[in-house]
């Protein structure tokens, strides 16, 4: 597996004009405390073949729609959707769309034949548990959040898809097809938040828009405001808790459920630092006013965070927020269609 490594910066000096900076081209966000490479070290395991098969999938008769599976580690195989123009020729921008908690690659099928018509590649997998890969259970994925609960092993919450991933990025590269240096991707929900981690430390992902997905679990256990994000694991949580002999879930028993199956999610991992990771590629952040899975002021804290790495990238241009008004966990249509504008727009540049 290949990552390219962001080229370190020197600090932007805060009396650096505004004429100044305007003649300065964007520049990557430095790593000096090497947040990407412990990410990438914790999630690593022993490379694989791809073991890459291909298959024609039904699809509309102006598109194509291609049915594929890759090894992304022992005993993984990922199965993803591919739709493309039907007609087309040459490498081709792609975006990546990822499903959140209980989806699946065929939900978002309609978002990438939205791409395939706008002359673009849409790509999906079944995350860790989903899908194809639930083996038909229907709690797969919380069920295996309480495995590596007392086992230790594996990290089915958020990580191990993040490192599908990554090795769905190494597929696309061997791809006639895709032009692997306009590769995007939109992610809702728990998706959103892969979908961000992943950008963070992998700069293949050249455009990003994480939905409803962007938030601050520290903030959200400081402020008892983590009751809502948990619901969406409860039975994996409410299990841990009995397993370790605690009658009551709170913030510190949920502070160590986070430490034993995704170590560093509300600390070094969080949304405020891994967000300005991303800078200076095009962003897009997506969420609701009120969204209880996403509190609003630890929300702002990971936007602030960001947008002040873009501004110091000299790239704010590229960073753009945008909250949805009295709007819960839900992307609203109206957004859904400016995410796809945005990525054509940045994509096909």
């Amino acid at each position: 597996m290949r990552y390219t490594p962001l080229t370190a910066i020197g600090i932007v000096s805060l009396f650096v004009t505004l004429s100044e900076a305007a003649d300065r081209p964007a520049r990557p966000i430095p790593d000096g405390d090497g947040t990407r490479a412990r990410f990438l070290k914790l999630i690593d395991r022993p490379p694989v073949p791809l073991q890459a098969t291909e298959q024609p999938a039904a699809g509309a008769t102006n598109l194509k729609e291609v049915a594929f599976a890759f090894d992304s580690e022992t005993g993984q195989r990922v199965p993803g959707l591919l739709v493309a123009p039907a007609n087309a020729t040459g490498r081709l921008p792609v975006v990546i769309v990822l499903h959140g908690t209980g989806g699946s690659k065929e939900g978002v099928r309609p978002l990438l034949r939205q791409f395939a018509t706008r002359g673009l590649i849409g790509v999906a997998i079944d995350g860790r548990y989903a899908g194809e890969r639930s083996g038909g259970a229907p709690d797969a994925y919380r069920a295996a959040i309480l495995e590596t609960w007392k086992t230790g092993e594996g990290f089915p919450f958020i990580y191990d898809t993040v490192w599908d991933i990554l090795r769905l990025l190494d597929y696309l590269e061997t791809r006639p097809d895709v032009d692997p240096g306009k590769i995007g991707a939109i992610g809702f929900s728990k998706g959103g938040f892969e979908l961000y981690v992943a950008a963070a430390v992998d700069e293949r992902i050249a455009a990003a828009v994480p939905c409803i997905g962007v938030q601050s679990f520290g903030w959200a256990l400081e402020h008892n405001a983590w009751q809502s994000r948990v619901s969406t694991i409860q039975s994996a949580v409410d299990g841990a808790a009995r397993d370790a002999g605690v009658r009551s879930v709170n913030a510190a028993f949920v502070r160590r459920f986070y430490e034993r199956v995704a170590p560093g999610v509300h600390q070094d991992f969080d949304g405020q630092i891994m967000l300005p990771l991303i800078a200076p590629r095009p962003l897009l952040v997506i969420n609701g006013e009120r969204d209880d899975r996403t509190p609003l002021t630890g929300l702002k804290i990971c936007v602030k965070a960001a947008r002040d790495a873009y501004q110091a990238a000299n790239a704010a241009q590229q960073f753009e927020f945008r909250l949805q008004p009295n709007t819960g966990h839900a992307v609203n249509p109206d957004s859904e269609r400016y995410a796809v504008e945005w990525l054509v727009k940045w994509l096909k540049k």
